[in-house]
């Protein structure tokens, strides 16, 4: 029977197209790449101007004669990968396979998983474009030339299975530096004084902080000086001197691209690049719906951009206005202007449709495919809403010679607050303070001084979401590579996570270090970046791909034979520690392996015993009495228990401590928030709302 043949890269994608064509079309899927260079040869011919070598991976077989079975009988193929560079390297491989004629138009892409976006894809297919596949070559080859050749340069010099990459390195040495930072941070103190001030009519207390002088700010460093200026405020007069009345407006984010998205994801739901790519690729292919069938929910995920279609503003101005009021929604629509080095190929990541409202369809998703949407249908109906708008006052009030300074604001209109707020990497809570009514020149009375010592931090470990950050803002990588690139890093042993951070091991920085002298073109950001602008041109037809390679290649090769001469055999030393082996009494060893560390004998191949590595902690178990230990869950995170496990059962996902609650004697645990820069013990007792802040 006669039929058109539509080809995407995965089943789910499949399925969900199947429903929109119906009769007439069949769908299959690739099961992703189906050709590529081959894992156990470099795969480049650098003297016929960098000839690539594809081969059939290893297992499509069977997928591919399967399509080309179906071909053959097909009246027409549709190749339908997704929009970009990687998927139209698919089709291209797809073409060639499948003998499809050069020039045909067999291409087709849209930018979500819906009835029309298909429909209209089918009636305007196009052929290959040879700018993006030519532009994945040049990436492709980049990546190999530099992984193949220094990855076994490291086996050599240093241990196997290490590797290096042109955008992996790049991100190793970004975290190190980072480390390096906070190594030679010197910490220094310093102090802020606030007074408490009321007015004659007792109203509540005004909180100011010292200015200074009020042509000079004075920066108060040891509690002697802070003691001077308390001195010297003794039994002056204090006055307001001047009240300033402002308004401010508060404008809603963009919607997400994929690395806002990540960052987000990370920050609210504590998502890894990893699995948010994840679940936003099944919200992107489809998700069966109760009493719609499968559908895709969000638009395509790999994206730069903040443009959105004016159809999908004209729906969400609809249904704000419907849901929240016409004062929430603008006068004139919101374009967000996408960032300086932004391909602008495809719209932000929004939802498909403004009527899946979260809610209506959580039954029909799991737990975090609900929360990721809810993230990102929330993130767009907000960019669309208006600002919220605060009254703000600041007060200047005069002691002696000195001035101390309190602002304060206050919401007056919440906009798109009222749906979502954007979080920020170790950023405090803006809090909202109205300060009392007050007049210019009226007298106020001290209640009392606080002065409170401080000491400077270093900056932070880099999280996965303020990596990502870092990355784009350098112009480093594309939305595609940031997910892949942090999983490599922590895969090799160049990184580990510790309470969301990102920290680099000493293998992490013996490879950075070698990279830094024998490679600093690889390592470069500024290179790193020119290169990805380069890419950029040959997707826009610029710039003719082997070029870019030809002027890569010879000083990259004079580097690397220079490097195999010059780098000595780095011993990197196991870590003994003092448990000893059973099986041999040797002092065990920590060892890395695809899982983490763990604790291996040093008599290895003679004695193979190996064991997890227990973390204790110095609490006593609440239960028991016996040791509490850091455990894994399947997934990877945290949590405490007792020893005795199993014979004692108890287990927190908060570190406990000794210390028992004053009001309901349950343990304490300790309890961080990143955003207000804190840490408190809580009673564990839910019932029981006792806190207690503590030092770092």
């Amino acid at each position: 029977m006669a039929h058109k043949l539509v080809i995407v890269e995965s089943p789910a994608k499949a399925n969900t197209i199947k429903k929109f064509l119906g009769r007439g079309y069949k769908v299959e899927a690739t099961m992703g790449h189906i050709r590529d260079l081959p894992k156990s040869q470099f795969g480049i011919d650098i003297e016929n101007n960098f000839e690539p070598k594809y081969i059939t991976i290893r297992g499509k077989g069977e997928v591919l004669n399967k399509l080309r079975k179906e071909a053959k009988s097909a009246d027409a193929i549709y190749l339908a990968t997704d929009p970009d560079r990687e998927g139209e390297a698919i089709s291209w491989h797809l073409a060639n396979v499948l003998k499809i004629e050069e020039g045909s138009q067999c291409r087709i892409e849209f930018n979500e998983i819906t009835k029309s976006a298909v429909n209209n894809a089918i009636k305007n297919p196009r052929t290959i474009d040879m700018d993006l596949v030519n532009a994945q070559q040049a990436r492709r080859i980049l990546d190999r030339i530099v992984g193949y050749n220094i990855s076994p340069l490291l086996w050599r010099k240093v241990k196997k299975g290490l590797s290096a990459g042109r955008v992996q390195s790049v991100a190793t040495r970004i975290i190190c530096e980072r480390e390096k930072e906070i190594e030679n941070f010197i910490q220094e103190e310093y102090w802020t004084l606030k007074g408490i001030f009321e007015n004659n009519h007792k109203n509540s207390p005004i909180e100011a902080s010292f200015y200074g002088k009020p042509d000079e700010k004075i920066e108060l460093k040891t509690e002697d000086q802070v003691n001077q200026v308390i001195k010297e405020l003794n039994g002056v007069q204090y006055s307001v001197e001047t009240i300033k009345k402002g308004s401010r407006r508060r404008n809603p984010s963009p919607p997400f691209t994929t690395s806002s998205l990540q960052q987000e994801a990370s920050r609210k739901l504590g998502f890894t690049t990893k699995k948010t790519m994840v679940i936003a690729q099944q919200l992107y292919e489809g998700i069966e719906i109760q009493g719609e069938g499968a559908v895709g929910l969000v638009t395509y995920i790999r994206t730069d951009s903040t443009r959105i279609s004016k159809e999908a503003q004209s729906e969400a101005r609809k249904y704000i206005e419907k849901q929240y009021g016409r004062e929430y929604v603008p006068e004139v629509a919101k374009q967000y202007k996408s960032k300086k080095n932004a391909q602008d190929a495809h719209e932000a990541i929004r939802p498909t449709s403004i009527m899946r409202e979260p809610d209506k369809i959580k039954n029909s998703l799991k737990r975090d495919q609900y929360r990721l949407y809810k993230l990102i249908y929330d993130r767009f109906i907000s960019s669309q809403m208006t600002p919220a708008l605060y009254e703000t006052m600041s007060i200047h009030i005069k002691g002696g010679k000195y001035l101390f300074k309190a602002n304060g604001s206050r919401m007056v209109f919440p906009g798109f607050t009222i749906v979502y707020q954007e979080s920020q990497d170790d950023e405090k809570e803006e809090k909202e303070i109205m300060l009392p009514h007050l007049s210019e020149g009226e007298i106020l009375s001290l209640r009392e001084f606080i002065p409170e010592q401080h000491f400077t931090q270093p900056p932070p470990r880099y999280t996965e979401a303020s990596l990502v950050k870092t990355l784009e803002e350098m112009g480093i990588g594309r939305p595609s590579t940031y997910s892949p690139t942090i999983s490599t890093i922590i895969t090799r042993g160049y990184v580990e996570i510790d309470d969301r951070r990102l920290v680099p091991t000493e293998l992490g920085f013996v490879v950075n270090d070698l990279m830094m002298e024998h490679f600093p073109d690889i390592v470069d950001y500024q290179f790193t970046a020119d290169m990805e602008a380069q890419l950029d041109q040959v997707e826009e037809g610029n710039k003719e791909w082997r070029t870019i390679l030809n002027e890569f290649y010879p000083s990259f090769k004079r580097d690397l034979d220079k490097a195999d001469k010059q780098i000595e055999k780095i011993e990197i030393q196991d870590e003994e520690t003092d448990v000893i082996c059973e099986k041999c009494g040797a002092n065990m060893v920590i060892k890395t392996g695809r899982y983490g560390k763990f604790l291996a004998c040093p008599n290895f191949p003679k004695c193979r015993n190996t064991k997890p590595i227990i973390e204790t902690i110095d609490v006593d178990c609440p239960k028991c009495g016996a040791s509490v230990v850091v455990r894994k869950s399947r997934k990877g995170r945290k949590f405490y228990g007792c020893e005795q496990y199993p014979n004692c059962d108890f287990i927190s996902w908060d570190m406990p401590s000794n210390e028992k609650c004053p009001n309901c004697g349950s343990f304490m645990v300790v309890k961080k928030n990143a955003r207000k820069n804190e840490n408190a013990l809580v009673c564990s007792n839910k019932e029981c709302k006792y806190k207690k802040l503590i030092e770092e």
